[in-house]
């Protein structure tokens, strides 16, 4: 079914006129929205409302169901459903006159999206996007699915019977219909509850998520389960960790089975860099082509711990290649931050046209010698795997260079040279046709992940450019996303002077930085659970990646925050999102969610205990242990069940048996050479309870640096020494001046594999 469906894909062009595709002579109220996605449904002849109290005003006034579509501007299915559906004038008549329609973007309200989530795989078995619920006139789902198409196949029925049978369903049977909403709306309650699942901390738990690793675990290709395929990659990360730590050849046999076969296909962009979202097929050949920042952030990092856990200089390249694409396309280099994603396709009639080959166009760039080369290692033939058109192929490593270099009788580096101009070339004939639009909306909580993975990826390669660009789109998160208790700004004025000192109770983080389209007004969209935890661990990346205490205490003040907002002082953990100010939680909102499962990001929950475990480390406050503990114990008694999907869990347990290693690395200067050797030792081992700082002499003083290292560094004698040194401190306490990189790489890989206990 998904091979037949797939043929009948659409998109939005890059650089969408709306206009060209009004069905009507005016546009409907989403004109007024800031989301893309809401904005590229403008032109249609549904009566669309966005999500808000005028919207279920009106569903209870004309006593009439609410219809809720939830999509986002790179997904395939959403764009194919509006066009086959919501741009029909006969299916339009037919909402307008018997639903209320509303439309949401599920990257802007994810706290909407995944109620509903809920809703309909209660209801059906199954969600995703685009998603399509019926609700009652206050928002309680009693009927929905995903993708219906136009006319009855594919074991689905058409829209227009589902639309025309809800409706009489809704006037002649509204008795059941208000049960099977109570049916439903317990059944969210139960999927959200963790009540009674309280249990005890152990090692037990990382097992126990790596044995389910292991049983998914596809040892032909790589990564877990069958298809579709997607990257896991906070399993991935507590994989590689666990390598480093014990040395076990089966883990590095899963990580680097795959992570190389997902570098060397068709998931990976060949030319520019960068994974798309996942592989339609087990082998990793032929992918979903959109492409979101979130996956490109955390694949970086799991390529970057690969390379320091295995030497491989392989994973280092595809580290530097991420970085590669997401520098061109998805950074405003100028103001700083990471744009949303890069969309797959271009016209109705596109199946991933802008990334795929044909022999032909293969031949039409390059020389006979270099498309002979490129069409043996990318695998370039007549017949290639697109079934739109049979003639594309998907770029992925086929036969490495060696193996070309013995069939056509050239030496290596000459098919090395070949394949590099191949691949110039390819590149620069791309570049010419027409681009898949990029969402150049800036969400707080992607953009941290992006921050802390080019972070972590500047300190290791020794990168300073990627330093320099994630530390100015961090400075532009905290300017103009974070509103601190003082007062918040209007739309429209200068961002107010950031304070880390502001009263925590009344400060707040946003969602969202800025929206794509620079003509729509912005709107202030309040920051999520997975915002507050991924900017402060952003925060306290980058300052120990500079030494700056001004990120420490944003650190610091936007946990505070986070803890005032959402922590569950009775029962532990965090909710993910805030109660409405005036008690009026519209839909489902109401229900409380506790979020556990990495859905594809990292959860709310273990990300934010990692952030107050961190902080735990340089402040010395146990009030910060004390919550991340009650969160981690709130889901102990079963995180099992949930398998590779709890793995940031996982991740958050070894933060909290392990005690901190903290390296700070002294010197005179940046250009100290021995400060240099010894800060390029202390990063070039991987482990989640290790931090690395370096300070220059100067800034070794209390009150550059926070409580637990302010009690122990400017009191060291070999301060006064004029010479580069490093300090080991774990569990509060230190160990003595190490000079020497070698020594200190030693002492370090010894301190970072003890066994989990």
């Amino acid at each position: 079914m998904l091979t037949k469906l797939r043929r009948q894909r659409c998109k939005l062009p890059c650089e969408t006129n709306y206009t060209e595709f009004m069905t009507t002579s005016a546009l409907n109220s989403l004109a007024r929205a800031s989301s893309a996605y809401l904005r590229s449904a403008m032109h249609q002849p549904i009566r669309w409302h966005e999500w808000g109290e005028e919207a279920f005003a009106s569903a209870q006034r004309e006593n009439k169901p609410i219809l809720l579509d939830i999509g986002a501007v790179w997904c395939h299915w959403c764009h194919v459903m509006d066009r086959e559906s919501y741009d029909d004038s006969e299916v339009a008549a037919i909402v307008n006159e018997h639903f209320i329609a509303v439309k949401v973007d599920r990257d802007e309200r994810p706290d909407i999206d995944i109620r509903y989530q809920a809703a309909v795989s209660a209801v059906s078995g199954q969600g995703g996007w685009p998603l399509t619920a019926f609700l009652t006139p206050d928002g309680k789902p009693f009927y929905g699915g995903t993708y219906f198409p136009p006319s009855d196949g594919y074991g689905r029925p058409s829209f227009r019977r589902v639309l025309l049978s809800i409706a009489n369903a809704y006037k002649e049977k509204n008795s059941d219909v208000v049960e099977q909403a109570k049916m439903v709306e317990n059944a969210i309650a139960q999927a959200e509850s963790f009540a009674g699942r309280r249990g005890s901390l152990s090692a037990n738990l990382i097992a126990a998520i790596q044995e389910s690793a292991f049983k998914m675990f596809d040892a032909h290709h790589g990564g877990f389960g069958q298809a579709p395929k997607f990257p896991h990659p906070s399993v991935l990360d507590l994989l590689i960790e666990q390598y480093a730590r014990t040395g076990d050849e089966n883990l590095r046999n899963l990580i680097v089975i795959t992570l190389e076969h997902m570098a060397n296909g068709g998931v990976y962009d060949q030319l520019a860099g960068g994974f798309h979202r996942y592989s339609v097929d087990e082998r990793w050949v032929v992918p979903h082509f959109e492409k979101m920042c979130y996956d490109n952030s955390e694949l970086l990092k799991n390529y970057l711990h690969a390379y320091q856990a295995t030497g491989s200089g392989f994973f280092a390249n595809v580290a530097r290649d991420i970085i590669r694409w997401m520098d061109e396309w998805l950074s405003d280099r100028e103001r700083g931050g990471f744009y949303a994603s890069q969309d797959a396709d271009i016209s109705m009639d596109d199946d991933g046209d802008y990334f795929t080959w044909t022999l032909d166009e293969t031949r039409t760039v390059l020389t006979e010698e270099e498309a002979q080369v490129a069409a043996l290692h990318y695998d370039i033939n007549e017949v290639g795997e697109m079934h739109h058109n049979p003639a594309k192929n998907v770029l992925y490593v086929r036969a490495p260079a060696d193996e070309i270099a013995r069939r056509m009788s050239l030496s290596i580096e000459r098919v090395q040279e070949l394949i590099a101009s191949a691949k110039k070339k390819m590149y620069a004939a791309r570049l010419q046709r027409t681009t898949p639009y990029v969402d150049k909306t800036v969400y707080v909580g992607w953009n941290s992940m992006c921050v802390s993975a080019y972070l972590e990826t500047a300190k290791v390669l020794n990168l300073a450019q990627v330093r320099r660009f994630a530390l100015r789109s961090l400075d532009r998160i905290l300017a103009e996303a974070w509103v601190p208790g003082h007062g918040s700004r209007h739309v429209g004025e200068s961002p107010a002077p950031v304070r880390a000192e502001a009263t925590q109770a009344a400060s707040r983080l946003l969602h969202v930085v800025a929206y794509s389209d620079p003509k729509a007004g912005h709107r202030e969209v309040s920051g999520l659970l997975e915002d507050y935890a991924a900017t402060t661990l952003a925060c306290l990346d980058a300052y120990e990646a500079t030494a700056d205490l001004s990120y420490f205490k944003f650190a610091k003040a936007i946990a505070d925050s986070m803890i005032a907002k959402f922590f569950d002082a009775v029962s532990g953990g965090f909710f993910d999102a805030e109660p409405a100010a005036d008690g009026k939680n519209l839909g489902v909102l109401a229900t409380r969610r506790k979020p556990l499962q990495d859905s594809p990001t990292p959860a709310g929950n273990p990300m934010a205990a990692i952030a107050l475990l961190r902080l735990h480390h340089h402040t010395g406050d146990d009030g910060y242990r004390d919550k991340a503990e009650q969160t981690l114990e709130t889901f102990a008694g079963g995180a099992e069940q949930f398998g590779i999907f709890a793995a940031t869990y996982g991740i958050a347990v070894v933060h909290w048996l392990e005690n901190p290693v903290q390296v700070v690395v002294v010197s005179e200067s940046e250009a100290d050479d021995a400060g240099t050797a010894l800060a390029s030792a202390a990063n070039a081992t991987f482990a989640f309870n290790k931090t690395a700082l370096r300070l220059s002499a100067n800034q070794a003083v209390a009150e550059n640096l926070p409580p637990a290292l302010a009690s122990t560094i400017p009191n060291l004698p070999e301060l006064k020494s004029g010479k580069s040194f490093a300090i080991i401190c774990s569990g509060f306490a230190c160990q003595p001046p190490i000079t020497d990189a070698a020594e200190l790489r030693r002492v370090l890989e010894s301190a970072t594999k003890r066994q989990l206990s």
